[in-house]
């Protein structure tokens, strides 16, 4: 990328600033989206953009935001054209996902792999692409009897940070609306859900991040016995 040329400084909108910031991640990487640097495409100097954004910080969430939107406009087209089925959809959204990220690594390190990512699983289903997956998993815990482990068999330990996040998240689906069978979300349901979300997301990044443990000339074939194993444990294969 190169800055314009010197003359007239030129108006700049919040529209601009956002373009640069995203073709500086999708060419350089995070690292790369500074003030300063977009200035520098834009023509104008780093003081004239904190009329839009207060800081760095407010410029990258506000990025996070519209990449949390693309993921959810994605995963909606790609169970737009499927059956009301919820089993179809929860597994199509797994494999949407896992397309996505391969396709936007940096947007994905943005979102999920960064600072201003935050790691609480909560906020994830809080965002546009999280309400996604929890529409499918209630419509599995709605038509199919889930294979959840019973709660004498969950670690003592793990107990009260369960209970926390299922309180915390039945809370956002009552403010949600969300259709949701919430008299089905016991503690072994909240834990199959932490261990699912847990399985995908771990799968993908090493993906992503080239970590995988061994190479593989066809990862989506992993993938996909992943995901098989994942619906015929839990009971909606």
């Amino acid at each position: 990328m190169t800055g314009k040329p010197r003359g007239r400084t030129p108006v700049v909108t919040d529209a601009d600033i956002r373009r640069v910031a995203r073709e500086l991640l999708a060419e350089l990487g995070p690292n790369a989206v500074t003030l300063r640097a977009i200035a520098r495409e834009l023509g104008v100097t780093a003081p004239a953009l904190y009329r839009h954004y207060a800081s760095h910080d407010e410029l990258i969430e506000r990025l996070r935001v519209e990449f949390c939107g693309d993921l959810a406009e994605f995963l909606s087209a790609q169970i737009a054209v499927l059956p009301d089925d919820g089993a179809v959809q929860f597994l199509a959204i797994c494999r949407g996902f896992r397309r996505w990220a391969l396709a936007n690594p940096r947007q994905f390190t943005l979102v999920f792999a960064s600072p201003a990512a935050g790691g609480s699983m909560l906020r994830r289903f809080d965002e546009p692409f999280g309400r996604i997956f929890l529409a499918a998993a209630g419509r599995l815990l709605a038509n199919f009897e889930i294979a959840t482990p019973p709660g004498e068999s969950i670690p003592t330990e793990l107990r009260d940070d369960l209970i926390a996040f299922q309180t915390e998240l039945l809370a956002v689906l009552s403010e949600s609306g969300q259709k949701f069978p919430a008299e089905k979300l016991d503690l072994g349901v909240t834990y199959l859900m932490v261990h699912t979300w847990a399985r995908l997301f771990g799968h993908v990044t090493l993906e992503v991040f080239g970590n995988y443990p061994i190479p593989l000339a066809d990862p989506e074939v992993m993938f996909d016995a992943m995901l098989a194993d994942l619906a015929r444990t839990t009971g909606f294969a």
